[in-house]
């Protein structure tokens, strides 16, 4: 999907959110600005000035967009910070001595107005540059592989290495309580899916455009695979349950019924929610892939987000195995 900055709060704060993509901007840019208590500022003349337009504009979208701008750095510098800054400054940015306050920009709310002001060339220009960088940045800490971003997240190794265990419950279950021919493998894990993310296995792989060769499990993130496995040992306990009440194997209907009541509960609901916000939003930023029965749950990825999945204590799956050698013995054993 294209990314238009000027209209998506959700866009531009993923790129404000990108702390790595910030610092490469912040590089490419290298802005004259003031030094004060370890920030960079730039008052509403300068910023007017780069951008080649009025502080009358720039008054204009401070009074639009006024809780986006403070949110991400705009202030209103006041009392004993404004003297000492005016007495550091003085010759910088020419306010009077009766001068009570002053808008300072520091570099993220000058990047935020950047992505919002039409007006200016020189901002349309840097749009375009800023989503240049923000994926080169999310290439060059990737090494391309956003297909299996998810297990960068440090989390992954350990939920995959159980994973399986999991899986095996519930195909089990399915084996021995359920009378149906062998499609029940695949119509029951459907449901699943579609009861956690509202797609079926086919359509999560053509939203991700992924190869008949690829293990759909492999690209879902921690919190997709530890609610898939919840559902999975869940079921697995209500079939058995339900087959040794009735004694015979469950028909088709009774298994529909099962999956029904169960995935309904409530008790499912926070989670459910909160996979579907991670795998829209994640996908849509990382992937450009979009889930459109999850659009309702795109949000901004956060700050914490980028530093698990692209941040350097993320790291390449084969790297993760390699130094959790020990870790996964241990695990194996412990079965």
């Amino acid at each position: 999907m294209s990314k238009n900055l000027t209209s998506s709060k959700i866009e531009r704060e993923n790129v404000l959110n990108n702390v790595y993509a910030i610092q490469s901007i912040q590089k490419y840019m290298g802005l004259p600005a003031l030094e004060f208590e370890g920030e960079y500022w730039m008052t509403k003349k300068s910023v007017a000035d780069f951008f080649e337009i009025d502080e009358r504009t720039i008054e204009r979208y401070l009074k639009k967009y006024s809780d986006e701008l403070k949110q991400n750095g705009y202030v209103l510098m006041r009392g004993k910070r404004l003297n000492i800054l005016k007495l550091k400054f003085a010759t910088d940015i020419n306010v009077g001595s009766k001068t009570t306050q002053i808008g300072l920009f520091d570099f993220r709310a000058f990047l935020n107005l950047a992505m919002l002001l039409v007006e200016s060339e020189k901002a349309r220009l840097l749009r375009s540059k800023i989503l240049d960088i923000v994926i080169d940045t999310l290439n060059q800490r990737t090494g391309g592989k956003t297909k299996f971003i998810n297990q960068r997240d440090t989390d992954y190794l350990t939920t995959a290495i159980k994973e399986p265990k999991y899986r095996k419950k519930f195909t089990d279950a399915l084996n021995h309580f359920v009378d149906m021919g062998n499609y029940k493998y695949a119509v029951y894990t459907n449901k699943i899916y579609e009861a956690i993310f509202k797609e079926n296995a086919t359509e999560y792989k053509n939203i991700l455009k992924l190869k008949d060769k690829d293990n759909l499990r492999e690209t879902l993130y921690v919190e997709v695979l530890d609610l898939i496995a919840s559902f999975e040992v869940g079921l697995a306990y209500e079939l058995e349950k339900e087959f040794k009440n009735i004694g015979r194997k469950l028909v088709p209907s009774e298994v529909d019924n099962i999956f029904s009541v169960f995935s309904e509960h409530p008790l499912h609901s926070p989670l459910v929610n909160k996979a579907r916000i991670k795998m829209a939003s994640r996908d849509l930023h990382f992937r450009d892939a979009f889930h459109k029965k999850l659009e309702y749950y795109i949000q901004a990825v956060s700050k914490d987000d980028f530093e698990k999945l692209i941040g350097d204590k993320s790291m390449d799956f084969d790297k993760q195995l390699e130094e959790a050698k020990g870790v996964f013995k241990r695990l194996k054993e412990s079965e």
